[in-house]
């Protein structure tokens, strides 16, 4: 019998991973598949709520696949598997929902951002209620968007996962798992759901930022670098990185955008090399050309051997579907399982 923590942490099928998504995620799911019981999904279903085109779907889902694979999570160690796959996931969202209110969905932190955006809002008015509500039938948010925390929550509470590995953003998330889990074990006087809580790695959490000089590294604000980017395209991105006019003065703050680069620096080469850069900015000696060249360099002995195995990987098909065919069949084992407590704890029990 395992007697190992579960962890569970998924990333929606968007499009290809990015360097934000392997130190913040990957690498770390390699390092927790040999000490934890680890599920590793990904959300095609979360997906849905920015209606993807269905063609694009099925690729992005391929291809993260395929990175996962490629980055050195292991189907022997972890169970990796498509969120559609399961569909005891899509009956628990629906049962969850009616613990779930109205208020408390629509006052989310990333239900009101995301809304703002699908409407084209760029005030930070405080009526958004008001107006979705009388927003156009063709620039509508779709309910999706407004339950996307419920069906969070059933990723994590239908596998009881006690550790899911989450950024800043989406903590309150994760907070209203924990609610609802107990009101759902209140309601009915049933002990059923663990209150998961967030994979606490130690250090300060990893924030990876993107090349265009402000915010984190996303695929929305295209300023990534892709773990399957070309070398020639690599260092083109790299090359074309914002900094600043360089110091004017010696030993004056590092610009943000400089910043940004040391940081990206640090997390893909020794701490001496950033300390030599640091010095020469410090002295008014640096070349951003030097910096930029070293980055590219150094990033790219990350993301080579990744893209060299992925390029191998994508092409299997046989191989990824016996992963997916495999994680899929563990993952419903343990959700119809879960499936069938809430169902009896509802009242929902069949008559043959």
């Amino acid at each position: 019998m395992n007697h190992k923590e579960i962890v569970l942490s998924g990333i929606r099928a968007t499009g290809n991973l990015h360097l934000g998504n392997y130190y913040g995620a990957l690498s770390k799911f390699v390092r927790m598949q040999d000490d934890y019981d680890c599920l590793y999904f990904i959300a095609d279903l979360h997906a849905l709520t920015t209606a993807p085109d269905p063609k694009a779907l099925h690729e992005n889902v391929r291809n993260i696949l395929a990175e996962y694979l490629a980055a050195g999570v292991d189907p022997e160690k972890a169970t990796i598997f498509v969120q559609s796959d399961v569909p005891e996931v899509s009956e628990m969202y629906l049962l969850l929902n009616m613990h779930v209110g109205i208020g408390e969905l629509m006052r989310t932190a990333s239900f009101k951002d995301k809304a703002r955006k699908q409407l084209g809002i760029t005030d930070d008015a405080d009526d958004i209620e008001r107006r979705i509500i009388g927003a156009d039938t063709n620039k509508r948010v779709n309910a999706g968007l407004l339950t996307y925390p419920t069906l969070m929550a059933v990723d994590i509470l239908i596998q009881k996962a006690h550790k899911v590995p989450v950024g800043k953003d989406q903590e309150q998330h994760l907070e209203l798992t924990r609610r609802f889990a107990r009101r759902f074990n209140s309601f009915y006087g049933v002990d059923l759901f663990p209150e998961p809580q967030n994979f606490d790695f130690g250090g300060a959490p990893v924030k990876v930022p993107g090349l265009d000089g402000s915010g984190k590294m996303g695929k929305s604000e295209g300023n990534c670098i892709y773990l399957v980017d070309e070398e020639k395209v690599l260092r083109k991105k790299v090359m074309r990185a914002v900094t600043d006019e360089g110091p004017k003065l010696p030993d004056q703050p590092v610009s943000a955008p400089v910043e940004n680069l040391l940081t990206l620096l640090a997390l893909t080469s020794g701490p001496e090399v950033v300390q030599q850069y640091r010095n020469a900015y410090a002295d008014c000696s640096i070349r951003y050309g030097d910096l930029k060249k070293q980055l590219a360099d150094d990033i790219l002995k990350v993301t080579s051997p990744i893209r060299e195995r992925y390029l191998d990987i994508r092409d299997d098909s046989e191989f990824l579907a016996r992963v997916v065919r495999r994680g899929a069949e563990r993952a419903r084992e343990r959700a119809a399982a879960t499936l069938a407590e809430v169902r009896k704890a509802m009242g929902i029990i069949k008559f043959y």
